[in-house]
């Protein structure tokens, strides 16, 4: 959810900044900026995408070597010209970016204003600019120093001032900022993604920590003005998996990678011999973790739905009561954390904005708190006590796909370490690793059904809504599947437990609207079997999942995709792909754009 990137050093700096903008577009944005210090300096703004922006640039912008760029996702104010950013204070001598909202901003241009400062934007952020300006007095640092210290809010901000021409100053609370050091060049940006083809050496601010780069070199003091002393770490980053390679669309790109992403998950944490998971990451907190009885696990989206499935597959194989909470509603609840208690939190970009102010309550309450997100240095990786990474490489589509079958994988091997020093017998904890070793190969053979599937959805994305029904373990992959078709088709899905049926939905069956119905020949199947009857009494059409050999369902249901027999609780590892690809080739269909759909971001960071 909005893009920055800056860069100071001794090349052009426009390529550099477009370049970043690019890496950044799977993020969310309805329009975009660049600055360039130069004589004269050099501002264009441009709505839509970065594209039209990289038009402007490339036929006027001069060649200057520092400049700072935006993609924004707007919250106050349309998306146009006027409120894209950078934004400039009354002597267009200062440029700013930013990221974040700013609570205050309302009571601070009151205060400007009445001061003589003129506002020509819509924005929050513009506030930034003239307060910066009306602190600064020949120290930019400073100057950005004592303006922040009267904001409320979250920002990531890049700063650039006409007087100190190869400066830039970075500050972060709430919104992240990374830093990339080169020899002869220092660069700044709230993805790390649009660094690594400069460096591979970054830093990771703190919130209200300011950064000063300049080329080659940076410092970093906090808002109350004490020195930081951090060196950089590396990047361990495949630029090469941000290519498309082949295929039309990230989205389909990280659908057919989930073999190896769960490989990935699984790799080097699994005892054969105790039939127990090695998870590294946890080892520092293993006694603790272990002596726990009550878990929460806190997410969103997505996310939301793969803890949902934490639940089930946790209260399976350990004694833990488990609750599973949206984080955005989390901090508001009055908590009563008994102690032993431990919060799990969610999130593909660790940088999720509720997810952070939730496991900042938790560890406020005395909570162990640990995380489960898949980029490495992330701010939730930072701030837990410990945690997991899923290691599913870069996941460029906005909406998840590879990311949640590692979040299921990683979800299973807890709960596995955990009930293997509980009751889970030996015999058991083999059976999950068994059927989690095949996975990736079933993946592989549903995979090869893609083109089953496109005609499927040839059939069904002209329906106006669709229902996605299902019990116990694949009651989190209905809510799931409904969530991709509305993301990505812009179709009207809901998702809901089969056993609700009666209890309001049926009343929307009728010819033209369709269900999913996973129907697994698992403890639940007959019960399930018995809504889709209900739903065929309505003369609703029925797209079943089901396991393969089973041939009871072909009279019952107008279309069937079928996947590899499995153990209950890794089903839903593989009955959640062919409803990624459903919800991709509907969207495709209908001339969609699957990999940035509309009005959303891939890292939300603010609340």
């Amino acid at each position: 959810m909005c893009g920055i990137v800056a860069y100071t050093g001794d090349q052009p700096a426009k390529g550099i900044l477009i370049e970043g903008l690019k890496r950044l577009e799977y993020r969310g944005y309805d329009s975009s900026g660049i600055f360039i210090l130069d004589s004269p300096p050099y501002l264009a703004r441009s709505v839509g995408k970065v594209a039209e922006l990289e038009r402007r640039v490339w036929n006027s912008a001069p060649d200057g070597v520092a400049g700072i760029a935006h993609t924004r996702w707007a919250t106050h104010g349309k998306p146009s010209e006027a409120n894209a950013h950078p934004h400039t204070d009354c002597g267009s001598k200062l440029f700013l970016v930013h990221n974040g909202i700013i609570e205050n901003y309302q009571l601070l241009k009151k205060h400007l204003v009445e001061t003589g400062h003129q506002f020509k934007s819509e924005t929050d952020t513009e506030v930034l600019a003239h307060l910066v300006e009306a602190c600064y007095q020949g120290n930019l640092q400073v100057a950005v120093q004592k303006a922040l210290l009267q904001v409320q809010g979250t920002f990531g901000i890049a700063v650039m001032h006409l007087d100190h021409p190869h400066t830039i100053v970075v500050a972060r609370r709430g919104s992240p900022i990374i830093l990339g050091i080169g020899e002869k060049a220092s660069l700044a940006a709230s993805d790390v993604s649009a660094l690594a083809q400069h460096t591979d050496q970054v830093v990771y601010l703190e919130d209200n920590e300011v950064a000063c780069l300049e080329p080659g070199k940076f410092s970093i003091i906090t808002l109350d003005n004490r020195s930081v002393s951090r060196g950089t770490t590396s990047l361990d980053w495949d630029i090469e998996s941000m290519d498309r390679g082949s295929f039309p669309h990230y989205m389909l790109k990280e659908i057919f990678e989930q073999p190896e992403a769960v490989e990935n998950a699984l790799r080097g944490r699994v005892n054969h011999s105790e039939a127990v998971a090695k998870l590294g990451g946890l080892e520092s907190v293993q006694e603790r973790l272990l002596q726990a009885r009550h878990l929460i696990i806190v997410s969103c989206g997505t996310s939301f739905y793969a803890g949902l499935f934490g639940r089930y597959i946790f209260e399976t194989l350990t004694d833990m009561t488990v609750e599973t909470e949206l984080a955005s509603e989390f901090r508001y609840r009055k908590l009563n954390l008994r102690q032993g208690t431990v919060v799990l939190a969610i999130s593909q970009s660790g940088e999720t904005a509720d997810t952070l102010a939730a496991l900042r309550e938790a560890k406020r309450k005395g909570a162990l708190v640990l995380g489960l997100v898949n980029v490495v240095g992330s701010t939730i990786a930072r701030e837990t006590h410990a945690g997991v990474y899923s290691h599913a490489g870069i996941e460029i589509g906005v909406a998840s796909t590879k990311s949640f079958t590692s979040q299921l994988t990683i979800l299973t091997l807890m709960a596995l370490l955990i009930g293997r020093s509980r009751d889970l017998s030996y015999e058991e904890g083999h059976e999950i690793i068994r059927a989690l070793e095949k996975v990736p190969d079933q993946i592989r053979e549903i995979l090869k059904q893609a083109n089953h599937v496109r005609e499927l959805a040839e059939k069904y994305c002209h329906a106006d809504h669709f229902l996605f029904i299902g019990r116990k373990y694949q009651y989190p992959i209905a809510l799931e599947g409904a969530l991709k078709l509305k993301e990505i088709a812009y179709i009207h899905a809901e998702g809901y437990a089969a056993g609700e049926m009666k209890h309001g939905p049926i009343a929307l069956i009728d010819p033209k609207f369709p269900t999913l119905a996973l129907a697994l020949e698992d403890g639940s199947y007959e019960r399930v079997v018995s809504n889709i009857q209900e739903i065929r009494a309505r003369e609703g059409q029925i797209l079943a999942v089901t396991t393969e050999r089973n041939t009871k369902l072909g009279n019952l249901v107008d279309d069937l995709i079928y996947i590899p027999e499995t153990h209950e609780a890794v089903a839903p590892l593989l009955t959640v792909v062919p409803l990624q690809l459903l919800a991709y080739y509907c969207g495709v269909l209908l001339g969609r754009d699957v990999d940035k759909p509309r009005n959303l971001a891939k890292s939300v960071t603010v609340e």
